[in-house]
C-alpha cells in the first residue's frame, strides 16, 4: 500500500468505519446483533446501558479481543474494564486499536536524477485509536428493567508522519428487559463526531505527489454522521438449555450505502444471531449481518451477506469467545476472533 491510498480515506462517507467493526468475540458470532441482549464489558462499544447488567458482585471485569483480516496485514485490539459504583450504576473504559503496519513509503523512491534507490524506501503504519469512558444505571420504572447509558469518545487517526486527526464524540443508549424480552435502542455519534485533519509534508515530498498525479492533502474536517441502532431479542429456556435470537435494525445517515435498504440519506441494514447456552457454561452461536446487493458475471443482481459462527466457554469468573467471520465481501476474507473476559470479584463474594 502506497502514501495516496492511505490518505485518500479521509472521506466522510464512512467516516471512523472501524468502530463499526465492533469488539467481543461473542458479538462477531452473532452477527454483530446484540444492541439488545449485550451485558458485558464490551457494552461501552455496543449499547453503553448494556454495562448496568453486570451484577455489583462480579467486581472488576475485564475484557481484550485481538483479531487479524486479510492474511494478518489489518489488526484489530481491544482492552476494556468496568468497575462497578453505588446503586447498580458502572463506569466503563474501552480500548480501540485498528491498523495496518509496515506499509512501504515510496516517496522517496527516486534520486534527484531519475534513478532508483530502494535504500530510501522506509515503513509507516496507519493506524485508527478510539478511547472511550461509559456511565451506565439501572432506571426506576414499574415493570421491567430500564437501563440507560452513555459514552464519551475521543478518537485517534494517524498515518504515519505524514497525516493525523483527532475527533470526539457521545453515543448514547438504552435497554429495556420484561419477562424474558429484551430491547435496545442506540443513538451514535448523536452530535455528530468532528475528526480534525492536519497534514505533514515537506517540500520534496509535495513535489513527488504532485509529478505522480496524487492530490496534496490540505488540513481539512471529517464529520461522522449519526447512526441508529435498534434491537429486539426473546430469550427461551427448557431445563438447562436456553436460546436467544434477536434482530437489530441500523439506520445510517451518511447517504445512500449498498444495505438492504438504500435510500438517501437513510440506509438501512439488518443484523440478526442466535445463541443457544447450556448451564450458562457452553455458549454456541450463530448470525449473519452486512447484507449487499452484487451483479454476477451473468449480470443478474445478488444478495451477499456475511455470516458468523462462535463458541464460548464459562469456567468460573473466565470467559473465552471464539467467532469465525468475514470482514470483507471477497473470498479469503474470513478471521478468527479470541476474546477474553475475566472478572475480579471482592472477596467473599461467589
Amino acid at each position: 500500500m502506497v502514501l495516496g491510498a492511505s490518505i485518500a480515506g479521509k472521506a466522510q462517507k464512512y467516516s471512523n468505519e472501524f468502530l463499526t467493526i465492533g469488539v467481543g468475540a461473542r458479538a462477531h458470532g452473532m452477527g454483530t446483533a446484540v444492541a439488545a441482549t449485550v451485558g458485558d464489558v464490551t457494552a461501552g462499544l455496543w449499547n453503553p446501558a448494556g454495562l448496568a447488567q453486570i451484577d455489583t458482585a462480579e467486581g472488576l471485569q475485564l475484557g481484550a479481543m485481538h483479531a487479524e483480516w486479510f492474511a494478518g496485514v489489518s489488526k484489530f485490539d481491544y482492552l476494556g474494564f468496568t468497575p462497578p459504583l453505588g446503586n447498580g450504576a458502572r463506569l466503563g473504559f474501552s480500548l480501540v486499536r485498528f491498523g495496518i503496519d509496515g506499509i512501504p513509503n515510496t516517496l522517496s523512491l527516486y534520486n534527484s536524477d531519475g534513478t532508483v534507490n530502494f535504500d530510501q524506501v522506509t515503513e509507516f503504519s496507519a493506524a485508527d485509536y478510539a478511547f472511550l469512558v461509559s456511565y451506565a444505571k439501572p432506571l426506576k420504572v414499574k415493570k421491567g428493567e430500564l437501563l440507560a447509558g452513555g459514552s464519551v469518545k475521543v478518537i485517534h487517526r494517524r498515518i504515519g508522519p505524514f497525516a493525523n486527526s483527532w475527533g470526539f464524540g457521545l453515543d448514547a443508549g438504552l435497554q429495556y428487559h420484561i419477562k424474558g424480552w429484551s430491547f435496545g435502542l442506540v443513538a451514535k455519534d448523536i452530535t455528530s463526531t468532528f475528526n480534525a485533519w492536519s497534514f505533514s509534508f515537506t517540500e520534496a515530498e509535495k513535489e513527488t505527489l504532485a509529478l505522480t498525479n496524487n492530490e496534496v492533502p490540505i488540513n481539512s474536517v471529517e464529520i461522522t454522521r449519526p447512526q441508529v441502532v435498534l434491537g429486539a431479542a426473546r430469550r427461551f429456556a427448557v431445563k438447562n438449555i436456553g436460546l436467544t435470537p434477536e434482530v437489530n435494525f441500523i439506520l445510517t445517515t451518511d447517504g445512500q450505502r449498498n444495505t438492504l435498504v438504500s435510500a438517501d440519506p437513510v440506509s438501512m441494514d439488518l443484523a440478526g444471531g442466535v445463541e443457544a447456552d447450556y448451564k450458562n457454561f457452553l455458549f454456541l452461536r450463530a448470525g449473519v449481518s452486512q447484507f449487499q446487493q452484487f451483479t454476477d458475471f451473468e449480470g443478474s443482481e445478488q444478495l451477499r451477506m456475511r455470516p458468523s459462527l462462535g463458541v464460548g466457554f464459562r469456567i468460573s469468573k473466565f470467559v473465552v469467545d471464539y467467532a469465525y467471520t468475514d470482514l470483507g465481501s471477497e473470498e479469503s476474507t474470513y478471521s478468527h476472533i479470541i476474546s477474553l473476559r475475566l472478572a475480579i470479584r471482592p472477596k467473599g463474594s461467589r
